[in-house]
């Protein structure tokens, strides 16, 4: 590593990306992708007059199914010919032609045949290549149809359920009732900012033949665009090196163009364990990365393929693979241990600090403070793999830390990875990974290009959002770790609105869009002229239009005329600094606009010229005139520790700070820049992760999230007040607000499972005696509730544990760690009291699921724990009040107990947390025990056998003398 921190591996090429596709000028297209060819003889007039036809206007043809038959449409000469004005012998002829080639095709077509001859020209098929690369696909109407007819019966009974319970009070325990409807009618508007946005659910395919006839045909160079890949670590005792390393394995091994892949990885914890374990990474992929192109391995991370419990060898033809498999797996079991030692020797850190190979100190001794570093690993002009191919280029980053400066956490480190991609590579997208999600499904790039670069679908594309699936979870899911509900319902419910929310990972990012520049906007169609208006009355028309122009293009801001200006050197190598750019610039006039839009530029991105060029390049690129030296010197300077200051970064520009919880905040600013975002789910799942197993560990990573949106709702990015007159939708506001207001459920939800409790100790309840028409309304409730349930799994293909595991933890997670969320939301708030997050844990034991049954003791345990006691404490004294009451206090009984088994049911899933273990006795069998002892005893004391009876009457003096 050279003195002033910055290094440079086997060189790389910074050439520019490839040009984007651009269609055959020769090829004559219409609007639906025909050629003039294919369409019949008596419409060749309608073909606009560059196209070789009569110049008058026509509409897209629809597009034909090649597979149906085609149906020549008969002509009558007497209205068809005359019409056109065609009526010689030389025309008949000409048709009577075209009628007997569709024939010819239709009967080949029927036949199944094909034609060697080279006739396939003729053939109107429309080309593969042109047609789109995703679909969209509406649910059917008869599962989502029932589904929106009983959410709105849901709302009607909603309706007369609140006159009942507002019209018809408790006297005799009125708190009670008024904290229940309090707490109701906060249920039921959070439900509503919970349902609605999934009124559109879609489901979208992918077709990645046609991705790869436009774009990477065989033979050819590859015109896909290229991808920067971020990944993030913070502390390698907390997220072990191991795991990181397979993260990168996977990405180097993408089924992508190799020069079309960079991978960054941010260093935040400045670690020297995570610097070497990379440096052995990137000499293991030079063995792992041929051999799973070579046999076509799923997936690419060594650590989950060689655990695969499948048949291996299935589709597997070649006689080598078993012998290079097992020889893999050697070498792979070798780099975990030369890893493992690594870990073991960074247990013990040495007094005067570590040292690199070379002797020299490792500059990130002082986790605080310390110089930026940036270390290639792999590049383009060197580090072959072991046959002698290109390998993906590999960076290491370790941005600047000072002390008294805010570094915003994860955030400030991906927009510092933004900045140093921008200056070394600057590729048009970038997909960002946690250390512990890997890539699954080697062709999910390729899936995510099918919507980026589609032309008409992808400009207003800020970003695709993969779902996350995870690995290592045990089969019952007891803390709901795989979200299923959220990621297999609410999201494809946001994707038919405006689509999904960031939810931190597994995303493709257009760098544009995270430049903060506004979507563009769709154009609106030319108004369509009628001949017979008078002349006056179109002018008229046409000038009240200029007008409207006129005043739209004196309201351009500046910032886009300067982004015209570099238009058409999009596709060209810019110069080295934006100034060398403006020289080029036609015009005394431009060069000085682009002198001060200079200023404003550097202003808003900082003071990197070369950075402030690549942001004017839509498609990517990066210097051909700067040595790989000078680009790496200006990499380390836009990592600086003070670049960002009195910059948009943070605010209008990358990730967003204000948060913890980065990736909202992130994804709602874009979306009221006018983008929309797209939920891409493949068949076989794109990226894999690991969640947290114990209980406490999950508990905190909820904390996690609902500090970060009680942060965001008292910023001033709130989706209550923020964004109006923006792109951002009525219905996808719905759904941010729901992502930053469900922390402040916390506080009715621990209050409605008090009541029952309180109801069985008291002996009152929250309801007076229903009559006929109030039973009504409560079934008809309850009702709605199970079949909205019943159509939304139904719809969505969520199994009905999954559902049932993610009621149970809104609970569990809404008593504790939300309810924490407030109140240490409100402190940092109110008093400055700022609340620092754990890092979950990413590695376990050994032991399958033995981390699941591990018993840690936080705080976050005493609230759920106290309700339980609470509730067990309650049914034990209502049912032995009611054996002293005799049966007619049965009936009341009955809600009671109901009201109080619904919140212990919810709650099981934490007591089987704090007591339960596959190999005892199940936890169900110790509660039930002893609440029946409790029962039994209660009772037994009632009957109370060792005491002689007295079977006279029982005499009392009533104080009267009889005599």
């Amino acid at each position: 590593m050279l003195h002033a921190h910055m290094s440079y591996g086997r060189g790389a090429d910074f050439d520019g990306v490839p040009q984007p596709f651009q269609p055959n000028p020769n090829v004559p297209l219409l609007t639906n992708g025909q050629m003039v060819d294919d369409i019949p003889p008596e419409q060749h007039a309608l073909v606009p007059s560059f196209m070789g036809g009569g110049g008058k206007r026509i509409h897209p043809l629809p597009y034909a199914d090649p597979n149906l038959p085609v149906q020549p449409r008969s002509m009558d000469p007497s209205k068809d010919l005359a019409a056109y004005g065609y009526g010689s012998v030389a025309w008949k002829e000409r048709m009577e032609s075209w009628k007997q080639k569709q024939e010819r095709m239709h009967q080949m077509r029927n036949e199944g045949g094909g034609n060697d001859d080279g006739d396939d020209a003729d053939l109107p098929l429309m080309d593969e290549a042109r047609q789109p690369l995703s679909r969209k696909i509406p649910l059917p109407s008869s599962q989502i149809n029932p589904y929106r007819m009983i959410i709105i019966i849901r709302l009607v009974v909603l309706g007369f359920f609140f006159h009942y319970r507002v019209m018809h009070p408790v006297p005799d325990a009125f708190a009670l009732w008024l904290i229940s409807v309090i707490c109701e009618i906060w249920f039921a508007m959070s439900w509503i900012l919970d349902q609605f946005p999934k009124w559109f659910p879609i489901e979208r395919e992918t077709y990645l033949d046609r991705l790869t006839l436009r774009f990477d045909k065989e033979g050819q160079p590859s015109q896909l665009a290229p991808v920067d890949f971020f990944v993030s670590t913070v502390d390698p005792m907390k997220e072990p090196p191991l795991v990181t390393a397979n993260t990168v394995l996977s990405i180097l091994a993408v089924d992508y163009p190799v020069d079309k892949v960079s991978c960054y990885v941010s260093d935040d914890g400045a670690a020297m364990l995570t610097f070497e374990a990379l440096s052995e990474t990137s000499e293991f992929a030079k063995k792992w990365v041929p051999f799973c192109k070579k046999y076509s391995i799923e997936p690419r991370a060594p650590e989950w393929y060689f655990q695969q419990k499948i048949d291996y060898l299935r589709d597997k033809v070649a006689t080598n693979f078993v012998r290079e498999r097992r020889a893999m797996k050697r070498e792979y079991e070798e780099f975990k241990v030369r890893i493992n030692a690594l870990v073991a020797k960074a247990q013990k850190v040495p007094e005067e600090g570590w040292t690199m190979q070379d002797g020299t100190p490792w500059p990130g001794n002082n986790v605080r403070d310390h110089p930026g570093m940036i270390q290639v690993f792999l590049g383009q002009s060197g580090g072959n793999d072991v046959e002698g191919n290109e390998l993906p280029r590999l960076v290491y980053v370790s941005r600047e830390k000072r002390p008294g400066y805010n570094h915003h956490k994860k955030a400030g480190a991906m927009n510092a990875l933004v900045r140093v991609s921008a200056v070394l590579t600057n590729a048009p997208y970038m997909l960002n990974l946690d250390c512990d999600h890997y890539v699954n499904n080697s062709k999910a790039i390729k899936e995510a290009m099918c919507f980026m670069m589609d032309p008409l679908l992808g400009k207003k594309v800020c970003y695709v959002q993969f779902p996350q699936r995870f690995d290592g979870i045990d089969r019952h899911d007891r803390y709901a770790n795989r979200n299923v509900v959220f990621f297999d319902i609410n999201m494809k419910g946001l994707d038919g609105i405006q689509g999904p929310i960031y939810v931190g990972t597994g995303c493709v990012f257009r760098r544009q869009a995270l430049y903060g520049y506004d979507a563009p906007k769709t154009k609106k169609p030319p108004s369509r002229t009628c001949n017979c208006w008078p002349k006056w009355c179109v002018c008229c028309c046409c000038f009240g239009n200029r007008k409207t122009k006129k005043k739209t293009k004196r309201s351009k801001p500046k910032f886009e005329k300067i982004k015209k200006l570099f238009k058409k050197k999009e596709n060209q190598a810019p110069a080295y600094a934006l100034g060398e750019i403006d020289e080029a610039a036609p015009g005394a006039e431009n060069e000085k606009a682009s002198i001060v839009n200079q200023q404003k530029l550097e202003k808003k991105f900082g003071q990197s010229s070369v950075f402030v060029a690549s942001t004017l390049l839509e498609n990517g690129g990066t210097l051909k005139s700067a040595s790989p030296a000078s680009l790496l010197k200006e990499a380390i300077h836009v990592i600086s520790c003070g670049y960002e200051d009195k910059t948009d970064w943070g605010k209008d520009i990358g990730w967003i700070y204000g948060s913890v919880t980065e990736d909202i905040l992130t994804g709602f600013k874009m979306h009221c820049h006018g983008w929309r975002s797209i939920y891409c789910i493949p068949k076989w799942a794109a990226f894999k992760g690991s969640a947290p197993l114990n209980l406490s560990d999950r508990l905190h990573q909820v904390l996690r999230w609902a500090l970060g949106s009680i942060e965001i709702f008292f910023s001033n990015h709130c989706p209550l007040w923020y964004g109006y007159g923006g792109g951002l939708k009525f219905l996808e506001r719905f759904s941010y607000i729901n992502s930053i207001v469900y922390p402040w459920t916390s506080i009715p939800l621990l209050a409605y499972c008090t009541l029952p409790a309180i109801c069985l100790l008291t002996g009152k309840f929250i309801t007076p005696e229903l009559d006929n028409a109030a039973s009504l309304w409560f079934m008809s409730l309850f009702i709605c509730i199970f079949a909205t349930g019943i159509l939304e799994m139904r719809w969505s293909g969520v199994g009905i544990d999954d559902w049932w595991r993610n009621e149970q933890f809104w609970v569990i997670g809404g008593v504790s760690s939300h309810l924490f969320a407030v109140f240490q939301g409100l402190l940092k708030v109110i008093a400055g009291i700022d609340t620092s997050f754990t890092v979950t844990s990413k590695g376990g034991d050994d032991e399958e699921f033995s981390e699941l049954y591990t018993f840690k003791w936080t705080t976050l345990l005493i609230p759920p724990t106290t309700l339980l006691l609470l509730n067990f404490i309650g049914v034990v004294a209502g049912v032995s009040n009611a054996i002293n009451n005799g049966y007619e206090s049965w009936g009341p009984l009955f809600g009671k107990l109901f009201f109080a088994f619904w919140a212990i049911v919810h709650l099981y899933p934490f007591l089987k947390g704090l007591v339960g273990r596959q190999n005892r006795t199940p936890t169900i069998v110790i509660v039930w025990s002893i609440l029946l002892a409790s029962i039994f005893s209660l009772l037994w004391v009632r009957i109370d056998p060792f005491l002689a009876k007295n079977d006279g009457p029982l005499l009392e003096e009533c104080g009267l003398d009889c005599n």
